[in-house]
């Protein structure tokens, strides 16, 4: 599988480690009056979906930077990739 990272190019799949899920880029509240709920989701309830699906890609063998992939898991087709850190920006978060 290539992986088209957005600052270096196509890249193989090997030289990333994939996390998970990409929801895991909003970490809960730590304050917030449920955060033992909602930390407990954040960390063990996952979904599994046949389709598309945005996930959380680490590239160990290059330039160490995080990527939001978002892939069809029943074809592995890629339809796009982001900067983890541009996401993260997008939706209000420092990264």
């Amino acid at each position: 599988m290539i992986i088209n990272h957005p600052l270096l190019g196509p890249r193989d799949a090997q030289e990333f480690t994939y996390l998970g899920d990409a929801s895991l880029i909003d970490r809960p509240d730590w304050q917030a009056e449920d955060a033992d709920r909602k930390f407990y989701e954040y960390a063990y309830l996952r979904d599994n979906p046949a389709g598309l699906h945005r996930e959380l890609w680490f590239h160990e063998q290059g330039d160490r930077s995080w990527l939001v992939v978002t892939r069809n898991t029943v074809t592995h087709e890629i339809t796009q990739v982001e900067l983890a850190r541009d996401v993260a920006r997008a939706r209000g978060r420092s990264a």
